[in-house]
């Protein structure tokens, strides 16, 4: 048997990571990698429990695998922050996610979905990803942050910059900065704009919203308010992308599945699930341990990088019956692809919203298609894994 060798900056590895993930559920659930000096969980009940103890999990010394660094990473964002901070921070943005908000979304996102997959009927096919599933969340991200419609079309390109790879610099790129910094100071204009007149939006209500308490108590400032906006664009643009253009591959590839969603509609939710568990749009999360932690035989020391392998976790079959099977209608308690504890998704009632409505608006208008394999591109990064560009023929 070969060497157990896994990172996930390794594009061939990528392509197909399960059979490794297996190996490493089975044979080193707490595996090490030298080389980029990180520990790797792969088996469900170990990346559950780290998401869930976020006092020896930290996320604020960053989450991605390059940015993870001894000390706390600067600035305010949520997602590389713990409690109490993280937690005060998560009140004030979960307000532009309550269930009123993102139910009165799901007429939009169908306007959306007949606006793009219309024009495809009676067509030969069409790029799944870069004509759909790409378009798709960052438009809806757009209503809900309250982008003026005349700027949505600039602010949906720019945003597809932030994710530009360079081929040496990966994320971190001129391209992806220059169009973070754009971003950035467009929501602060608009950020002031709602002080002056507000609006039934997320800008707005962070515009609202107080922190602390009593004599302590204040604003966001304007830099914040457009900060934790972007925050919101970014996470809630590229995870959906991935979620619908893994729904389209699999969909193709498992059409036994693929019926039973067109001939039953209401299953559509639940496989919308399985597909978070069967392929993690981001199947990779990073911690730094705060203490040393035994676990299998091992000790993990503290100050140690830790990668949760959420993509590995959805196979483990210590919690799903036959993992590697694609059953839309699996029955099952959850999944990890959303995270855990403090850092689950905000955006995850969105996400599955999007998701839902996505597929059913598909499967309606397209009962069958084929994936044309040798037009397709992967998109790999050490934290998300998916489709660029997805052409199906019809």
């Amino acid at each position: 048997m070969t060497e157990l060798y896994w990172d996930p900056y390794d594009k061939t590895i990528d392509l197909d990571p399960h059979p490794l993930w297996r190996r490493m559920r089975d044979e080193r659930p707490v595996y090490r990698n030298e080389r980029f000096d990180f520990y790797a969980l792969s088996r469900h009940g170990d990346v559950e429990a780290a998401h869930l103890d976020h006092e020896t999990f930290s996320s604020a010394h960053g989450t991605v695998l390059e940015l993870i660094s001894p000390d706390p990473y600067p600035g305010a964002t949520m997602i590389f922050m713990d409690p109490p901070a993280h937690t005060l921070l998560r009140v004030l943005v979960s307000r532009g996610f309550t269930p009123r908000r993102v139910a009165a979304l799901e007429e939009y996102v169908r306007k959306l979905c007949a606006e793009m997959l219309d024009p495809q009927i009676g067509g030969g096919g069409f790029d799944y990803v870069r004509d759909f599933a790409a378009q798709l969340p960052s438009k809806v991200i757009s209503e809900l942050i309250g982008v003026d419609p005349e700027d949505r079309e600039e602010v949906r390109r720019t945003i597809d910059l932030t994710f530009h790879l360079d081929p040496e610099k990966g994320i971190i790129n001129d391209v992806a900065f220059n169009a973070q910094l754009k971003l950035h100071e467009y929501y602060c204009e608009q950020i002031d704009a709602r002080r002056r007149t507000p609006r039934d939006d997320l800008m707005t209500a962070l515009t609202e919203a107080e922190m602390g308490s009593g004599a302590d108590a204040r604003r966001l400032t304007t830099s914040e308010a457009a900060d934790f906006t972007g925050l919101l664009v970014a996470a809630g643009t590229e995870t959906v992308a991935r979620l619908l253009g893994w729904a389209g591959a699999l969909l193709a590839a498992y059409p036994e599945e693929r019926a039973v969603l067109a001939a039953d509609p209401s299953l559509m939710a639940n496989a919308v699930e399985e597909t978070l568990r069967f392929e993690a749009p981001s199947p990779v999360q990073g911690r730094f341990t705060k203490r040393d932690v035994p676990l299998h035989g091992t000790t993990i020391p503290e100050g140690a990088r830790v990668l949760l392998v959420t993509g590995a976790a959805g196979r483990d079959g210590r919690k799903y019956p036959d993992p590697d099977r694609y059953d839309v209608r699996r029955s099952f308690d959850g999944h990890v692809s959303f995270g855990r504890g403090v850092h689950f998704c905000l955006g995850a009632s969105l996400a599955r919203l999007e998701g839902r409505v996505a597929l059913e608006e598909t499967l309606a208008r397209f009962p069958e298609w084929e994936v044309d394999h040798e037009h397709a591109v992967r998109l790999h990064t050490s934290t998300v894994r998916g489709y660029e560009a997805l052409p199906i023929l019809l």
